[in-house]
């Protein structure tokens, strides 16, 4: 083999290096981005089967207390704000509308929900 053919060779094969590199480096943002949204997604449904687990056990305690119960607001816009508290969401006026962090229980949220 001549000098000439294999420094051709070396040639070839660099390019296909590149092009494998610039393919590898494609497929590592794409999987990057799918572990991300994985993760997301992961989060999110348990936050949907922990709102309905506690949306089973209001149901099942709604069902077994008796009609004499007592609620300190009556009100549609009481059940509004309880149902945005249940979602995730604050109710307090200091943060109203923010996003409660994984499930905390916010202080201020829970005494304006039971006040009497």
């Amino acid at each position: 083999m001549d000098k000439k053919a294999i420094f051709t060779q070396v040639s070839q094969l660099e390019e296909r290096l590149g092009e494998l590199h610039h393919e590898l480096r494609g497929l590592k943002e794409q999987l990057a981005y799918l572990i991300e949204e994985n993760h997301y997604l992961h989060i999110e449904n348990e936050n949907l089967r922990e709102r309905l687990e506690a949306q089973e056990e209001i149901q099942e305690v709604g069902d077994k207390k008796t009609v004499n119960v007592k609620k300190s607001f009556v009100g549609e816009g009481y059940d509004n704000l309880a149902r945005l508290y249940q979602e995730g969401f604050h109710i307090c006026n200091t943060h109203y509308g923010s996003i409660r962090s994984d499930g905390d229980d916010c202080l201020f949220c829970l005494s304006f929900l039971h006040q009497k």
